[in-house]
């Protein structure tokens, strides 16, 4: 199997804002010819939600479940299995989210949903944790400067890094491949993308950790 091939149908790359995924997702996809479904990044509820606005958090939860409902039903259709798909998010991060941010009734009209909409979709063959520290996280974030993450405080960036660490350390659903990005840029380190992809290739039942050198 070349580095331009892929075992699994179906990957998806994961971690908390600013990690990450979704630049990690588009080189994969490009480097193995694969399908990508990249989680739709405008939310009309998400300024006010880190500006701290009242009701703002659910409302922004439930778009984010809607979309995320109607981008995965697309992956059952036959046509889009020609080639792997790369997602860079997960149904499971809608729980990490909402038990965040949501409130207890909210919480509870939430899990009804998602039992509806997500619970029931297809889930990714291997899954690609993006670990990094809380440090690293604000430095991306700020560096990126995007209108919308501006009002991210300290706080949630720390709360949101700690329940991403705990979800994906009790995760068990596929293959799970865990990759410390804190010092590595894979946009700049092409062999370092290939080992990647070829650990990915690699991944059985279980875990396994992947630590790349420092750009």
């Amino acid at each position: 199997m070349s580095v331009n091939d892929l075992k699994f149908k179906h990957i998806a790359v994961e971690g908390p804002v600013g990690v990450g995924k979704t630049t990690l997702a588009r080189l994969i996809a490009r480097k193995t010819d694969s399908s990508l479904l990249e989680e739709e990044s405008i939310n009309p509820f998400l300024k006010d939600f880190y500006q701290g606005k009242r009701g703002a958090a659910f409302q922004c939860q439930l778009y984010f479940l809607l979309m995320r409902h109607q981008q995965m039903s697309s992956i059952i259709q036959p046509s889009l299995f020609e080639k792997a798909i790369i997602s860079d998010y997960i149904a499971e991060k809608e729980i990490i989210f909402a038990q965040l941010t949501l409130d207890e009734k909210e919480l509870f009209i939430h899990r009804k949903l998602y039992n509806l909409l997500l619970a029931p979709l297809p889930r990714p063959q291997a899954v690609i944790y993006l670990q990094a520290t809380t440090d690293a996280l604000k430095k991306r974030i700020k560096k990126r400067n995007r209108e919308t993450e501006r009002n991210i405080s300290d706080d949630y960036i720390e709360k949101l890094n700690e329940a991403y660490n705990y979800f994906f350390f009790h995760y068990k659903q596929t293959p799970l491949l865990i990759v410390n990005v804190n010092d590595v840029d894979f946009e700049k380190k092409p062999d370092e993308l290939n080992r990647l992809i070829s650990m990915i290739n690699s991944l059985e039942y279980g875990v396994m950790l992947y630590n790349p050198l420092a750009s």
